[in-house]
């Protein structure tokens, strides 16, 4: 999977992190959410601009960053 679709880092959209495109929701908000043991039908449910697919992209997001690979955006 390929998140760079998915996720995207505008400065004037919270402050410059990470969110799910198109949407104010942090890639950290979907990961602490997934890390309570939340599931993703209950994440899609209370972030509905949010589809499996996103949370897919910041799954292998995360895993990009703790692999240390170099993380670009375009």
């Amino acid at each position: 999977m390929d998140w760079h679709n998915h996720i995207k880092v505008d400065p004037n959209i919270c402050h410059g992190k990470p969110c799910v495109s198109g949407t104010r929701v942090m890639v950290t908000t979907i990961l602490d959410n997934l890390a309570e043991g939340i599931e993703k039908p209950e994440i899609i449910k209370n972030y509905p601009s949010v589809t499996e697919k996103d949370i897919n992209a910041v799954m292998k997001y995360a895993a990009d960053l703790a692999n240390e690979r170099i993380v670009a955006f375009s």
